[in-house]
């Protein structure tokens, strides 16, 4: 037993038994490291990695490759999940250093934390070879090896930010699209080539601008591959070809949130049948698979189980048929595609076209699933991240009320609540919990951001002002504590741990940028609250997007539908009258039917003095529920009927 069995990351958990002397990140492993006057080796993953996996099974579990790294090494578990300020300072250096990065990523660094030497997977006769000479260069030329790590540091240092421009205009969003369009796969969907992953800030980015050619053919794409759990719901990693149809298996929430809020969306603008299924499947298996007995939501499903990747999923056409029986067995063949798509014979599951007897389907579902129920299921990584679980409650929220499932907000509340209770102390953000104990890590940049962009969400569907109040706390720590001084944002608090490089990266990767998410929640309290100092902090947040948007919009697609949503406004409606009131309720629901990009909403029961100031001054016609359709404050008149009120939300939409 190691140094690691008294954390709370899954992740480190699973190396607590290794032969390896594992020390967590912290200030005690680099002392020890120049108490022994050795190097670091820091090792970096997350617990759904299949190649970590690998070589943890291969390398760290192997008693002579222990042997090796403890002699030489002190030896660093890092998951990235829990700390993206490590995790990003040293991608940066192993992109310098080697042109490619991933995980696990393998950093040997002096005691200081500088690295020197940088890669990511190693075979372990490779890494056994690399272990003994970098070691005989700690020893023998050391020299050379302090100027390496002191030149990595120096050039990182140095490379500067990206340029800011002024806020995207109209024609910067256009050269976006067709940006966007020189990489759009028209048979598949999506963009470029193999490996695919679901494009979900780029996909909310085309919604808000009325592009569906590019948006529907990708969001169909992926619905029907093999990307898309045909039985259960939920959408894994990536896709490993440019077809969609084997995924790398894992499972994260933050894919998923995401998805979900993309397919609501697509309902809400296109009226899709299939946007409905899939968004509704989503939020059931996040609810199904990915929530935590305290109320949030879990990281990530394990790619493997039982050491095969994907087996969990995958089918012969004789599986098929000893569940189903003959006749029903090769219908399933024919409609979910299983030819051999996978490894020995198996296949992933897809469903290129509906059939003709969707009753049939339902029950084939059915018994499929539940006999999947019965295989050995893949880890749960049960750790709750505060930014996942944001983006979570945004998704969830508005995902209740567009298909009137109430349980689906109570949902997105009970993880508010959570992250209210255990996440935040003194108006400050943990980024990490566990088993309802808050674990030690410093929220970053994307933490406030996204759990800020929950929260008003949240407060827009519900109308309780502590959603309100608490996104305005971690939105003040973010503009007094993140800011670079140059309208942009630093990945890490003024006064986090410093690491030898202070991460800043305004473009999106898996999730939406710390920055952009950071403008879209500062837009909508501004829209709320009629803030100067946030919407003008949003606006010079987005001056990045107008130096990407004509040649690299892939990489901007938040920042892209934030800026979409400040030039139309956004759009603000304030909801007014009693909350059970079914006038009310029609009202409120029929205001996010509109498609309105970024739209903001303030419900309030017209009684009292409000909270939220679009609500102020606002209040019933005629003794009836009413809404106010607003940009900026203002308003145009009140409207009382469902009818009236989509005229002029159409109108809004349209401008």
């Amino acid at each position: 037993m190691n140094r690691l069995s008294g954390e709370t990351s899954p992740y480190l958990l699973q190396h607590a038994d290794n032969p390896v002397d594992w020390w967590p990140w912290g200030e005690e492993a680099m002392r020890e490291a120049a108490r022994r006057d050795v190097p670091l080796l820091v090792s970096v993953g997350y617990s759904a990695c299949h190649w970590c996996h690998v070589m943890a099974h291969e390398s760290f579990e192997d008693p002579e490759t222990a042997r090796l790294m403890n002699e030489h090494f002190v030896n660093v578990k890092v998951d990235r999940e829990e700390r993206p300020d490590v995790d990003a300072v040293y991608m940066s250096a192993t992109q310098a250093m080697t042109g490619q990065g991933g995980w696990p990523m393998t950093v040997f660094a002096t005691p200081e934390g500088h690295p020197f030497y940088c890669g990511t997977y190693f075979p372990r006769p490779q890494f056994q070879r690399l272990l003994t000479g970098l070691h005989h260069a700690w020893a023998h030329d050391r020299e050379n090896v302090l100027k390496q790590g002191a030149k990595v540091v120096e050039a990182l240092n140095s490379a500067g930010t990206l340029p800011s421009g002024p806020l995207p205009t109209a024609a910067t969003l256009d050269q976006a699209v067709a940006n966007l369009r020189e990489s759009f796969d028209p048979v598949r969907g999506g963009f470029g080539s193999a490996p695919k992953f679901p494009p979900s800030m780029v996909l909310e980015f085309l919604l808000r601008m009325g592009e569906h050619d590019m948006s529907g053919k990708t969001l169909e794409a992926m619905a029907r591959g093999g990307i898309y759990d045909q039985l259960a719901g939920g959408f894994a990693r990536y896709s490993v070809d440019a077809g969609w149809v084997v995924p790398h298996f894992e499972k994260m929430l933050y894919d998923n949130a995401l998805l979900l809020r993309v397919y609501t969306h697509w309902w809400t603008t296109a009226h899709e049948p299939l946007a409905r299924r899939v968004a509704l499947e989503t939020a059931e298996w996040l609810l199904s698979e990915l929530r935590t007995p305290e109320g949030g939501f879990a990281s990530a499903l394990d790619a493997d189980t039982e050491g095969q990747e994907g087996k969990f999923y995958v089918w012969t056409p004789e599986q098929l048929r000893d569940v189903l029986g003959p006749d029903d067995g090769d219908w399933a063949v024919r409609v979910f595609e299983v030819t051999g798509t996978f490894e020995h014979g198996t296949s992933v599951l897809q469903l290129l076209k509906d059939p003709d007897d969707p009753e049939r389907l339902a029950r084939v579902r059915a018994r499929l699933l539940a006999a999947r129920e019965e295989r050995v299921r893949p880890e749960r990584d049960d750790k709750v991240v505060a930014s996942w679980n944001g983006l979570a409650i945004a998704a969830l929220a508005e995902a209740g009320i567009v298909f009137d499932r109430p349980d689906l907000v109570e949902a997105a509340t009970a993880a508010a609540v959570l992250l209210d209770e255990v996440h935040v102390e003194g108006g400050r953000l943990l980024r990490t919990s566990r088993d309802g104990q808050a674990g030690r890590n410093a929220g970053v940049l994307e933490d406030y951001a996204n759990v800020a962009e929950g929260l008003i969400a949240l407060h827009g569907v519900t109308g309780e002002a502590r959603w309100f109040r608490l996104a305005e706390t971690l939105l003040d720590a973010v503009l007094d504590r993140f800011g670079d001084g140059s309208g942009g944002f630093f990945d890490t608090a003024d006064d986090a741990e410093r690491l030898f490089q202070r991460p800043q990266d305004p473009t999106d990767n898996a999730t939406p940028s710390g920055q952009y998410a950071a403008a879209g929640a500062l837009l909508s309290y501004a829209a709320l609250t009629g803030s100067a100092r946030h919407r003008d902090a949003a606006h010079a947040a987005l001056g990045t997007v107008s130096v990407l948007a004509g040649k690299h919009a892939r990489f901007a697609g938040w920042g892209l539908a934030v800026a979409r949503a400040a030039l139309d406004g956004p759009v603000e409606v304030a909801v007014v009258g009693p909350p059970d009131d079914p006038r009310t309720r029609a009202l409120h629901k029929e205001t996010y039917l509109s498609g309105a990009p970024g739209l903001v909403v303030a419900p309030g029961s017209g009684d009292g003095e409000p909270e939220v100031p679009l609500l102020q001054g606002r209040g019933l016609v005629g003794g009836a529920p009413a809404a106010y359709v607003c940009r900026g404050f203002a308003c145009k008149l009140p409207v009382t009927t469902v009818e009236d009120l989509r005229v002029q939300l159409g109108s809004v939409a349209e401008r």
